[in-house]
């Protein structure tokens, strides 16, 4: 490893983002305090940024616009960001190494930080990848866009606090699901992925790909282990270990019989739980969907005896329905949605919603929610 001896100028501008990249996988509270720092690697003209919390790890290259010596060394992510941040637009940083400090400086302003060895820091070094796919950033990001929102948050049963994603026959599919509503959406890839493949991504790893893949149009590569993740784009890894356990099985709760469907326009339908949402208990966020021929109800009450009902026409000529739902699960299931209309299937007060995008769409969704008084 070579020693905290690098010596280079780069632009405030261009190190602000790829900065801002791996701070934020780096957790406030550390175990240990190396954790709080980043990895800073130059050699060959380019500076390589490194950030993880042992469970994720980003990397983003950068380059720099003049390099006098290589070397490398770790130095507090947020104090080096915020140093960033408050410089003025367009300056040109200065960064020297002088044993155990990095010295910092850009017109007048000057720094000195303290470092802490790059050999002690830790990395995530998997090997042996037995799937690789080439896909769009876009349609990775979309995956856990419209599923993302049904993973659980700190759930003993650990293997539902991330979204599941399985690969086979030239297509990935994403699952998530807390108990009480399962999402499930998919995609076609042009590579075979050989043997189906399930792997759990944590849900901290899950917010940080969003972030990693936000604005980005490029392809990207993503690889997987039994144990590990990772994504590849130009300059830039993403690499987080997997949940070790057994998804639910989906495909069950998704294909249970429902033979009552009825089509609704998704904005109107959306406005009306809304509005009906005003009036629910802050806890519960109870309401009552009446469904009958050409005729959809929702009402709400709460503790204080205020109430509240809207409605509007669907498509529907069907025997009458009444099932209560948690309004936030139909409303985040209708928000991941960009149909004009969604159709909604049921079969009983106890069967749950099943909310999808009516006919032959690029990439397919179905969300499924469950009344209040059941679970997956």
């Amino acid at each position: 490893m070579r020693l905290n001896n690098m010596k280079c100028k780069l632009d405030r501008d261009t190190l602000i983002a790829p900065l801002q990249l791996v701070t934020n996988v780096i957790e406030r509270r550390q175990t240990l305090p190396i954790l709080a720092n980043v990895y800073l690697d130059l050699k060959q003209g380019v500076m390589t940024l490194i950030g993880t919390d042992l469970e994720v790890e980003v990397s983003q290259e950068v380059s720099v616009a003049k390099e006098e010596a290589n070397g490398a060394c770790t130095v507090t992510a947020r104090k080096l960001l915020d140093i960033c941040r408050a410089l003025p637009e367009g300056s040109v940083i200065s960064l020297s190494g002088q044993g155990e400090r990095l010295k910092l400086q850009s017109g007048r302003s000057r720094y000195t930080l303290q470092t802490l060895s790059a050999k002690e820091y830790p990395r995530i070094e998997p090997t042996n990848w037995a799937t690789r796919i080439k896909l769009p950033a876009a349609t990775l990001r979309r995956l856990f866009e419209k599923t993302a929102f049904s993973m659980a948050q700190q759930d003993v049963r650990y293997f539902l606090n991330g979204v599941l994603l399985e690969f086979s026959d030239q297509q990935v599919v994403a699952v998530a699901t807390d108990g009480h509503r399962l999402a499930r959406t998919e995609c076609a890839v042009e590579q075979e992925a050989g043997a189906t493949q399930q792997a759990i991504v944590p849900r901290k790893a899950v917010l940080e790909m969003s972030r990693f893949l936000a604005g980005s149009e490029e392809e990207i590569t993503l690889e997987i282990n039994p144990n590990h993740l990772r994504i590849t784009r130009a300059g830039a890894v993403l690499t987080t270990k997997l949940i070790d356990g057994k998804f639910p099985d989906y495909r069950a709760v998704i294909n249970q019989k429902l033979t009552r469907e009825a089509l609704a326009e998704r904005q109107p339908l959306y406005e009306v739980l809304a509005r009906t949402a005003v009036l629910t208990n802050d806890k519960y966020r109870g309401v009552r969907v009446s469904i009958g021929p050409g005729e959809l109800k929702v009402s709400a009450h709460n503790p204080d005896q205020e109430e509240a009902s809207d409605e509007i026409t669907i498509v529907y000529d069907g025997d009458g329905l009444e099932i209560g739902f948690n309004v936030t699960y139909l409303m985040d299931a209708l928000r991941a949605l960009h149909t004009d209309q969604v159709q909604l299937a049921f079969e009983d007060g106890n069967s749950g919603c099943l909310v999808r995008s009516p006919g032959n769409t690029t990439v397919s969704y179905t969300h499924l929610t469950l009344p209040t008084n059941r679970e997956v």
